[in-house]
């Protein structure tokens, strides 16, 4: 019997109907909890030595005169569209930071806890300080495999995303691992892709007609790798490394796999050069030529994340992505800069490489569409090492088996504003280490904060000083001698955390014995010579 081509297309469109009410009943019949989300794009824009001010967003209760020198629409534009924190914290100075963003532990657990470069060697300037010795930290930063006793060994963020399906993208400064380790190249991370990373924490040079410091003899470290296209071009290193950074969301997109975009932008890290896009206007504003330079750079990071923002929309994929903004350290102050020096974070004291708010205080806005309400702000305080579970729950990763132990609390309830209203927990830095550059609170120190109150234990000349940052959010005045109670209390609960995680300590070379604990110079009492 031949059945006609009609009758055979009516069967199979009853069949197919039927089928697809079949799937329609059965969808309506699991529980909500059954019926997996999609897995949400992340972008982590992470911008490099941006202080809290250097933003028209305002991150305090009033505008700055910062905040009316700079000019960042696509930050207001952001902050109108999510949450903005205003106590959000980093490490002084860059790698410490990264490796807490990409492991979940704070600075004194990793013991990455100064800047990277080369392998198995601390730095130069850590090797001749006339008072102390400074200790071996993990010198050769991260790493995903055992057995390097300089490095730490953890499970690396963008490596947990992309074992649960995440396209992976690594664009513009790593950081993470010193020359000739695996934490050099972020491909070994976890990365699928990586766009100008690696061991160098700074660019040769942000020109593309200087090849971004490629081809100048001495300073190959310096040289930003991978950009060979550009060479020669009128194009800043910033506007770079954001073309590749959307070419590379756009192969995610075309294949329909969720990404995870770390969007690391050089900027605003020295050497200060003038993105001639947006120059200008600052030097009719009258700043001197090296603040307009600087400006400019702030203005063309501010670019790049408008730029993302608008291909996000373009794609229609704008409401299926979290956007998180940040900054690794506070804003640079104590050299290269113009004018006054320690000054370009005020009312904040001193700046990066500094213990004192103006080198750990970053601006931050995270937006998550359907879960954060707009034009919203906490005053909820939180650290670095608080992105990495944070993340993991925003990608939906409920339970995961790490190598390292996790120091970071997320807070995703604050953003969903489910957050209980419990006892603030402390918050610790810990910097046994040289920066270089001099300035008010820089060098080697330990910190805590716990709740309103801030205490800083410097260890060359083991003095403590006590701050109310509610009250006094320029750290004017050591309250030590006025509150000797709560110096003993906070120097318990920071010498407490130190011995948990056995916190490494200078040697102080006149005695030839470790830097003690702070809680160690107030017993039994306190001794006017550990107050300062």
């Amino acid at each position: 019997m031949v059945l006609s081509r009609s009758f055979m297309l009516s069967i199979m469109t009853k069949y197919i109907a039927l089928v697809l009410i079949a799937l329609m009943l059965c969808l309506a019949a699991c529980e909500p909890e059954q019926l997996e989300e999609a897995r949400p794009n992340i972008v982590l824009f992470l911008v490099d030595d941006m202080g809290w001010q250097d933003t028209s967003v305002p991150f305090w209760k009033e505008r700055t005169p910062f905040n009316n020198r700079y000019h960042t629409p696509n930050m207001e534009r952001l902050a109108k569209e999510g949450m903005k924190f205003t106590q959000a914290y980093a490490t002084p100075v860059c790698s410490p930071t990264r490796i807490s963003l990409m492991t979940g532990m704070n600075a004194a657990r990793h013991r990455v806890t100064n800047w990277t470069l080369i392998k198995d060697s601390i730095q130069p300037m850590e090797k001749n300080n006339p008072e102390l010795e400074f200790p071996m930290w993990n010198v050769n930063g991260m790493s995903p495999i055992p057995g390097d006793a300089r490095a730490i060994y953890a499970l690396p963020l963008p490596q947990a995303l992309h074992d649960v399906g995440y396209f992976t993208i690594h664009s513009g400064k790593a950081h993470l691992g010193a020359i000739g380790t695996p934490g050099e190249n972020p491909l070994n991370l976890g990365f699928d892709i990586n766009i100008a990373g690696h061991a160098a924490g700074a660019p040769g040079s942000y020109l593309g007609i200087e090849d971004f410091g490629n081809g100048q003899v001495g300073k190959e470290v310096w040289a930003v790798p991978g950009l060979e296209k550009y060479y020669g071009q009128d194009i800043f290193l910033t506007e770079a490394i954001t073309k590749e950074a959307i070419k590379a969301m756009d192969s995610a997109v075309s294949i329909q796999q969720p990404f995870f975009l770390y969007m690391s932008q050089y900027a605003v890290h020295t050497p200060i050069m003038g993105d001639d896009r947006f120059v200008q206007k600052y030097l009719e504003k009258g700043l001197d030529s090296i603040e307009a330079k600087y400006a400019s750079m702030v203005e063309g990071m501010d670019k790049s994340l408008g730029d993302i923002m608008d291909y996000l929309k373009e794609k229609n994929i704008d409401e299926n992505t979290i956007i998180l903004f940040m900054s690794d350290n506070g804003g640079l102050s104590a050299h290269a800069r113009g004018g006054e020096p320690n000054t370009h974070n005020k009312p904040l004291a001193s700046g990066k490489g500094s213990m004192y708010e103006g080198g750990i205080r970053e601006p931050m806005i995270v937006k998550w569409p359907g879960k954060i309400a707009a034009q919203t702000s906490s005053n909820h305080q939180v650290i670095i090492e608080d992105f990495y579970p944070t993340l993991l729950e925003m990608a939906g990763i409920d339970s995961l088996r790490t190598v390292q132990q996790v120091d970071g609390k997320s807070f995703t309830n604050i953003l969903k504003g489910t957050a209980d209203a419990q006892e603030p927990r402390p918050l610790f830095w810990h910097y046994p280490n040289e920066w270089g550059p001099k300035g008010p609170g820089i060098g080697a120190a330990s910190t805590v904060r716990l709740g309103d109150w801030k205490l800083i234990y410097f260890h060359a000349d083991r003095s403590m000083e006590l701050y109310n940052i509610k009250e006094d959010i320029g750290e004017a005045k050591n309250l030590a001698w006025e509150e000797p109670q709560k110096v003993q209390e906070l120097a318990t609960v920071l010498s407490d955390y130190l011995k948990s995680v056995n916190a490494q300590m200078p040697v102080d070379k006149r005695t030839g014995r470790p830097v003690e604990f702070p809680d160690a110079l107030l017993q039994p009492k306190i001794e006017g010579s550990s107050l300062k």
